[in-house]
């Protein structure tokens, strides 16, 4: 057994009158990947963040290399060799990708200037590590937020980690850009550094991980080998009770009706060319693709984020124009987006805020002000409705644990009563029993004769809820696949690839 190189001892943190970790123990092997898994508000994220420096404990003590530290800023962490690539984005919209992935260390020439050059060459070794090809001056507002994330990662390898923790790298990223990753943390596992994997998908935990330890309501529920345990056994850890498959597929008690809800014709916007495609009332539609294929591309356009060059929208039989988002609220469009800290959230404010935010037009009663009373009733019963977490509506949002703060998104969405809602990557780090209530909601919200999009980089996930799989690739839709004619994942996988 390898020695520790890293390990905690009775940490615990509280929010306020919040206690989100309570005692624990962790520790990680020398060339071990040792996967951290819970459910949403387990403590898992502010675990990771006390060992690297971003929070302080209250309580408890950790130890790096047998040495104890206690690190005041994430620099400190740095320098003793324990990174971290964040849940959430620390890079800069507006810079290359290169000038991100060495932000505030830049290269610098011997006049002391800054070396460009040598940024680039530096980071293009690390995404040929990664095996991805990205034009690294390109600024990373003008790319999908999967290669914002292998961004982070590229960032994290190239502060020399002996220690490297990974909260939720693949959440943004489709199935061959994850082997991809998975490829290089064995290659780095070879190497003697260790790895914090948290994840909330268990196929990838079992695949890719040495030991689990596994969180629930901030304590330690079990540390145990990988090959002991079954998904079952961690499931019902995770959440603690039996769960029943809500992921399973099953035909639907009420099928799509016969009228459309919404359809495109023709519709060009940047990458999309040409892209025809039909919603039924009732009906749930999974979009698969790979990276790059125009999947969000297309929610953005439908939503009136990006413009729509040429083409047709129409809404129950009624062709609109939909230059805005206001417009897509305005005939009955709602989007769950595919960031939701940087595109469906406001961080510094409460989540009675956030959630009201689409509502206040409704919430008018004259000389500009707002019935608080009906917005505090609005914002309690869907908290309830969605079961989330909370320790009231005036809590900052930033404050919630991811799953929760997804919750929001949709529960402000929700409200609104949209008949058409685009939901892209809705999962995204959302552990297993939270999964399982949205896949419940898209098919409560179907059935009761309105219409979903979803895109997910899960094809379970796509699998599960879809009545139809629509593929596209190039900005162009290739196949369109009835659920019941898909026999397997691997179908699908073959499908996206185009294989077969």
């Amino acid at each position: 057994m390898t020695a520790a190189v890293l390990s905690a001892r009775g940490i615990s943190k509280s929010f306020g009158h919040v206690r989100v970790l309570d005692n624990v123990d962790f520790e990680v092997r020398q060339g071990e990947i040792h996967t951290l898994v819970g459910g949403n508000g387990a403590g898992k994220s502010t675990l990771m963040k006390i060992l690297i420096g971003a929070y302080s404990p209250d309580e408890g003590t950790y130890e790096v290399q047998g040495r104890e530290v206690s690190f005041d800023s994430i620099q400190a962490a740095r320098q003793a060799g324990v990174g971290m690539v964040f849940q959430e984005f620390s890079l800069v919209p507006t810079l290359t990708v290169a000038q991100n992935v060495f932000l505030a260390r830049e290269p610098r020439n011997r006049a002391r200037l800054l070396d460009d050059r040598q940024s680039e060459r530096r980071t293009r070794e690390l995404f040929r590590m990664l095996d991805v090809e990205v034009d690294l001056r390109r600024r990373l507002d003008e790319l999908p937020t999967s290669y914002w994330q292998l961004t982070e990662i590229a960032k994290a390898l190239s502060q020399d980690a002996r220690i490297l923790i990974m909260d939720e790298p693949t959440a943004a990223l489709a199935k061959t850009e994850t082997d991809q990753l998975f490829a290089l943390m064995r290659r780095l596992k070879e190497q003697g550094i260790s790895i914090v994997y948290i994840s909330h998908r268990m196929e990838e935990v079992f695949e890719v991980g040495d030991r689990i330890t596994i969180l629930r309501d901030g304590r330690k529920v079990l540390t145990e080998g990988t090959r002991a345990l079954t998904i079952t056994q961690v499931i019902d850890h995770i959440v603690g009770r039996k769960l029943e498959e809500a992921m399973a597929w099953k035909a639907r008690e009420t099928p799509p009706q016969t009228d459309a809800l919404l359809e495109i014709r023709n519709l060009c916007s940047g990458k999309l060319q040409g892209v025809d495609l039909e919603v039924k009332q009732g009906e749930i539609v999974g979009l698969a693709g790979l990276m790059g294929s125009g999947r969000s591309e297309l929610a953005r356009a439908i939503f009136g984020i990006d413009p729509i060059d040429s083409g047709e929208v129409v809404i129950r039989s009624r062709p609109v124009k939909i230059r805005s988002p206001r417009d897509a609220v305005g005939v009955g469009i709602g989007l769950i987006p595919e960031d939701r800290r940087a595109q469906g959230l406001i961080l510094d404010h409460t989540l009675k805020q956030n959630f009201l935010l689409p509502l206040l037009k409704r919430l008018l009663i004259g000389l500009g002000f707002l019935d608080d009373r009906k917005g505090d009733r609005l914002a309690r019963s869907f908290v309830e409705r969605l079961a989330i977490r909370t320790p009231s509506i005036d809590h900052p949002i930033e404050l919630l644990s991811g799953g929760n703060q997804q919750k929001v998104v949709i529960a402000k969405w929700l409200a609104t009563e949209p008949q058409l809602l685009l939901m892209d990557e809705p999962t995204a780090g959302v552990d297993i029993g939270t999964k399982g209530e949205i896949v419940t909601m898209i098919r409560d919200f179907a059935d009761a004769g309105n219409a979903v999009i979803i895109i997910s980089s899960e094809l379970p996930e796509l699998l599960a809820v879809s009545d139809r799989v629509v593929i596209l690739r190039g900005g162009r839709v290739v196949r369109t696949l009835p659920r019941a004619e898909i026999r397997s994942e691997e179908d699908l996988h073959h499908a996206v690839q185009g294989v077969g």
